[in-house]
């Protein structure tokens, strides 16, 4: 008990003498211990690295997982996901027959397909960024600022030996000088005595405390300059979160492709509507074909009107479904035009001698 007492005082008394230097610091009462450019620029760099480290830590949380309440690790069903489960439920109740439920099922088994493609992108991005990006907070930078708060306290304890030996041999300095009035020699001889002690036991507090103290630099300087190795394995977890992201997004894009092509290829779901309230009676105009008659009408006899052809840009690769539809490579250039009665998704597209439906997603009409 009696030496946990003491070591609780010398403890005060050395957070007492710490508090003191630090407060004559900041008032330019007392000197301080600076260290070198070199150093100084060490720890910029590394704060620096932790602010926007810890930045675009949270950024990018907030990007793969706007809910602060839920794990990234945990996630075991996306929203994609979920909207799929519930259109394909819905087209079940709806009848998987009718033109809407058959546009159910297809867009929710895409929506399925985006959502786990979501999911994979979000286990990848959280293990090759996200982790390591924790990892440096939570681990390395934690040791870094352990090891700089015990160089400052090194740092406050040299200069308080500092600031004691000064004191120390100016008071061996004025016991020295001899005062002529003094009327008691033994009391000048014996001060003296005390005066010498109190500066070898300064200096030798000085020694120690200036090893101490470049033991630690050297300590923390080394971790600084491993904020080099940091920047190094952060740019390849950069690069991994890139890679990740170009896969999602690609994967999404090849999805949405599919799903176009296969809405493209189903009967339009509003034309036939029209037809059925039309009446069992009822029928298209004089001149015009109904769309069930554009699906049986022979392309090769479809002829270019006088006027009304425009060029169009191909957006995106396109597969003929059959021999009445025309395939189609991104970026070329191609001739269009509609004929009356045809479905407004779709327009005839001609290419040399080759032509057939071409759906009006996949262009980019020209002026």
């Amino acid at each position: 008990m009696d030496f946990n007492v003491k070591k609780l005082a010398s403890g005060a008394g050395q957070f007492f003498t710490r508090a003191v230097q630090y407060t004559e610091e900041k008032l330019g009462q007392a000197e301080r211990t600076e260290l070198d450019a070199h150093f100084e620029n060490l720890m910029s760099r590394a704060d620096c690295t932790k602010n926007w480290t810890e930045k675009i830590y949270r950024q990018t949380e907030v990007l793969l997982q706007p809910n602060p309440s839920a794990r990234i690790e945990e996630f075991l069903v996306t929203n994609a996901e979920l909207l799929g489960h519930y259109m394909e439920d819905a087209a079940r109740e709806f009848g998987a027959g009718s033109p809407y439920g058959s546009t159910l099922i297809k867009v929710g088994e895409c929506e399925r397909h985006l959502g786990a493609s979501e999911r994979e992108f979000l286990q990848t991005a959280s293990i090759s960024f996200l982790n390591p990006l924790r990892n440096f907070l939570e681990g390395d930078w934690r040791t870094i600022s352990k090891e700089r708060r015990l160089l400052e306290n090194l740092r406050l304890d040299l200069d308080v030996c500092k600031a004691r030996l000064k004191k120390a041999k100016v008071a061996e300095a004025k016991a020295a000088a001899p005062d002529f009035q003094e009327t008691r020699p033994r009391n000048y001889v014996l001060s003296a005595s005390a005066s010498a002690l109190w500066t070898e036991e300064a200096e030798q507090e000085l020694r120690v405390a200036q090893t101490e103290f470049d033991r630690q630099a050297e300590v923390t300087r080394l971790l600084l300059e491993g904020i080099s190795s940091t920047h190094v394995n952060h740019l390849r977890c950069l690069n991994e979160f890139v890679e990740a992201q170009a896969v999602y997004y690609k994967q999404c894009h090849l999805h949405m492709q599919e799903l176009q092509k296969e809405l493209g290829r189903m009967p339009n779901a509003f034309a036939i509507n029209s037809i059925h309230s039309a009446g069992p009676g009822g029928s298209a105009a004089d001149g015009e074909l109904s769309p069930v008659e554009t699906d049986t009408l022979k392309i090769e006899e479809v002829q270019a009107p006088a006027t009304g052809t425009r060029k169009a840009k191909v957006l995106y690769d396109y597969d003929a479904a059959d021999s009445s539809e025309l395939s189609l490579l991104a970026d070329e250039l191609i001739t269009v035009y509609t004929v009356p009665g045809m479905d407004s998704d779709w327009l005839i597209g001609e290419r040399g001698n080759h032509k057939g439906k071409v759906p009006v997603t996949y262009l980019e009409l020209l002026s």
